[in-house]
């Protein structure tokens, strides 16, 4: 379970036991006693491959094939597909995510861009201008100057 993930999250970091090992700050001989199954890691450790991988650690301790493993996207990081613009601007948010962040008719939502990465990021509004206030809030103030 956790020894197979251990290699194949490895491998698909294109690390190398030895480079793993460094990361954790452990040997290289423990990483192949993980990998075989002869040892497991303490949760501290676990905590460690999980930010090294950037997955959950029910992701990386749940008994998943090898195949799934390699399929894991980094946690926090979600794939709903592809969408096609149309003429005048518009997408269709697919539903999947539309559910997840409770995106509804009628919400107004914020259009962010990045220029370097040609990115575009979708926000609600409620949300954004909740963090704006904090932002605001957090401000020192003329007063606070003196």
């Amino acid at each position: 379970m956790i020894d197979m993930n251990i290699r194949v999250l490895r491998k698909k970091h294109k690390m190398s036991q030895e480079q793993l090992a460094e990361k954790v700050n452990i040997s290289r001989q423990t990483i192949a006693k993980w990998e075989n199954g002869e040892a497991l890691p303490d949760i501290y450790k676990c905590t460690i491959l999980a930010d090294i991988f950037q997955v959950t650690l029910e992701q990386l301790s749940r008994n998943m094939s090898e195949e799934e493993a390699n399929q894991l996207r980094p946690k926090g990081k979600q794939f709903f597909g592809v969408v096609k613009v149309g003429e005048r601007g518009q997408i269709v948010i697919p539903k999947q995510a539309r559910d997840m962040y409770q995106i509804h008719a009628g919400d107004k939502l914020v259009i962010l861009g990045e220029d370097a990465t040609k990115g575009i990021a979708i926000l609600k509004s409620e949300s954004f201008l909740e963090f704006a206030e904090v932002i605001r809030k957090a401000e020192p103030t003329e007063e606070d100057s003196e």
